[in-house]
């Protein structure tokens, strides 16, 4: 695939490098999560990294003052396996180089995707980002050179949790798979065989 830098104006339809914030602090916890080698691990809220000062500072200032959730994503990904969104937009932190799997809503038909229409961007370590809702994406993978890849990931609060119960009155309600998370699986991808509505087809793109 085409590697993309996360500065070319071409990254710009699926969101922004966040300037403006220190997060250094936020990259030093970060860099005390343990990985699982071989396993990609998200914890969506982590009470130690909700309660610094640059956390606070997006919940008044990016969300407008509404209430957050500050986590991690951590572990070792070469696949798409999925993709998601979420209503909101997400804040991304990155203390590792990082490649992200990205689409655009707009591409779906009927909710399925061809995974040609996704793209890959690089994002080195040190950098934060917005993802728009309309942004198709998921776990990212770790760069070439990198052992593992590691993001402080935020989110209004209760994004990821458990979806609620609810009679499916619509196709996308089939892809509700946590609480402002909508899933699209790969038929190949460990979360269709959970159950996940199957819908990126072509080859499950692989760095």
């Amino acid at each position: 695939m085409n590697l993309i830098s996360v500065f070319d104006p071409e990254f710009l339809k699926y969101g922004a490098v966040l300037q403006g914030y220190d997060f250094s602090e936020l990259i030093s916890e970060l860099n005390k999560t343990e990985y699982l080698p071989g396993k990609v691990t998200y914890i969506p809220d982590i009470d130690r990294m909700n309660k610094l000062s640059v956390s606070k500072m997006l919940s008044s200032n990016f969300y407008g003052g509404m209430p957050i959730q500050v986590g991690c994503c951590c572990g070792q990904n070469r696949k798409l396996n999925c993709l998601e969104y979420h209503r909101s937009d997400e804040v991304n932190v990155c203390a590792t180089d990082v490649i992200l799997l990205l689409a655009k809503q707009e591409e779906l038909v009927d909710y399925k995707l061809d995974t040609k229409c996704v793209e890959a961007f690089f994002v080195p370590s040190g950098t934060a980002y917005v993802l728009r809702s309309s942004t198709l994406h998921y776990a990212p993978c770790q760069a070439d050179d990198a052992e593992y890849f590691m993001i402080a990931v935020v989110l209004p609060k209760g994004t990821n949790m458990q979806k609620p119960d609810m009679l499916k009155i619509n196709k996308e309600d089939e892809l509700l798979w946590g609480k402002d998370k909508w899933l699209i699986a790969h038929k190949d991808a460990p979360e269709a065989r959970e159950g996940a509505f199957v819908g990126l087809l072509g080859d499950n793109l692989q760095l």
